[in-house]
């Protein structure tokens, strides 16, 4: 019997799981920031230079937001590196640069940490942006 063949089938069941609970953590995070107050602009938004999870706007703050969806709420919230972050900033000055309705708005790095069975814990200014890029 090919044990190999199970392995990676189970593998990518994993992984697919994986993605959809990634998915609706991001739903269910545009959902908080709704109730927040937050206009969602952008969600799951590709550009040249990286990708941002959500992108909302209040008043004038535009907040770049990542979703990290881990097993428990602080491996989510130690799962963010630096150069994703400054990822997520050259991600983020592209959209400023391209939309000038929201040249002027103050950028703002905030993390939703997501757990199975727990509330998702908003972390805001949790990444302070250097802007010598």
């Amino acid at each position: 019997m090919n044990t190999g063949a199970w392995r990676s089938a189970d593998t990518v069941r994993a992984k697919r799981r994986a993605q959809r609970f990634g998915l609706y953590a991001e739903a269910f995070c545009r959902l908080i920031l709704r109730l927040k107050g937050y206009r969602i602009i952008a969600s799951r938004l590709r550009t040249k230079v990286g990708e941002i999870d959500i992108l909302a706007e209040r008043g004038r703050t535009l907040a770049i937001v990542e979703v990290k969806a881990r097993p428990d709420l602080a491996a989510a919230q130690e799962s963010v590196t630096h150069a994703q972050w400054r990822r997520l900033q050259r991600a983020a000055l592209w959209v400023q640069k391209g939309n000038s309705r929201l040249a002027g708005h103050r950028l703002r790095f905030d993390l939703f940490a997501v757990a199975h069975w727990r509330f998702p814990r908003h972390i805001q200014n949790v990444w302070i942006a250097d802007h010598k890029m």
